[in-house]
């Protein structure tokens, strides 16, 4: 097990299937199916594939040999990833259900709880990440900090959010998303928590004009009330020229943040920071 929770976090319990529980747990602003959701959809779905790709590529350039935190991480979708990649991971997500697929995915640790009732030691992290976490928390400073705290000297936090307030959609509120980021107003979030920007990105550049038409206009026209399963599954699995084309232009893009290089818009950011 890469972390010893029984000595960095005594408050812990450990219960079900080798899950780890804090004494409570507390709601999160995120829907009471999302993780199954994104369970139905994960393992064929371009946008995961692609975005664990690209985190993956910055986890190993940045933090070889780190032990890895994945704050708020589901499924498990991502921490499988990196540890199929050779990075020791450890995952923390406060639902059940997103835990359990996470345990079922071979995730060793697991807890099941929010950061903030886990009560891990101070400094006792060496690298974390929040991928499309940092939104659905409306106290994002008070976010930060934690993460801050919890990593030690010159410890390092990889995070994506989503991009562009004027993509806001009835999707976003459905996901529960306090905010969507421009890397300007990230960047400035992560300063004020003392994190000095090592990367940033954005990414998706692609699906910046679809989800515009396909969500934010039909939203605002009241033609789009959030998503449902069938509509989320045809767009994470799209088919046909146009499937092709899109995977050729992610290709493309994921070779550029392999290379260290940045994209200049996108539907998401991503960014690499590290503790001051």
């Amino acid at each position: 097990m890469p972390l010893d929770l029984a000595d960095l976090a005594p408050g812990l319990e450990c219960r079900t299937d080798g899950i780890w529980f804090a004494p409570q747990l507390a709601p999160v602003s995120y829907p009471a199916h999302g993780n199954a959701a994104c369970l139905q959809i994960e393992d064929r779905s371009f946008w995961f594939r692609h975005r664990n790709r690209c985190i993956t590529s910055l986890v190993r350039r940045f933090a070889p040999g780190a032990i890895f935190l994945d704050i708020g991480g589901g499924n498990g979708y991502v921490a499988h990833g990196l540890i199929r990649a050779g990075v020791a991971c450890a995952l923390a997500e406060p639902s059940i259900e997103g835990a359990l697929a996470a345990r079922a995915r071979g995730i060793d640790p697991v807890i099941c709880a929010r950061l903030e009732d886990i009560g891990m030691v101070p400094g006792s992290i060496e690298a974390a990440g929040m991928f499309d976490v940092l939104e659905h928390i409306e106290d994002e400073a008070g976010a930060l900090r934690r993460v801050h705290a919890l990593l030690g000297p010159g410890g390092l936090l990889f995070l994506t959010v989503p991009a562009y307030a004027f993509l806001h959609s009835a999707d976003d509120i459905e996901a529960g998303h306090f905010r969507r980021y421009t890397l300007a107003t990230l960047t400035e979030a992560l300063r004020q928590a003392r994190f000095t920007l090592a990367y940033a990105t954005y990414m998706f550049a692609p699906l910046l004009p679809l989800v515009f038409l396909l969500r934010t206009v039909p939203s605002k026209l009241g033609l789009r009330h959030g998503s449902d399963g069938q509509r989320l599954a045809a767009e994470h699995a799209p088919e046909g020229p146009a499937a092709r084309l899109l995977e050729r232009l992610l290709e493309l893009e994921a070779q550029r943040v392999e290379a260290g290089r940045s994209m200049s818009f996108g539907s998401s950011c991503l960014a690499v920071a590290v503790k001051d």
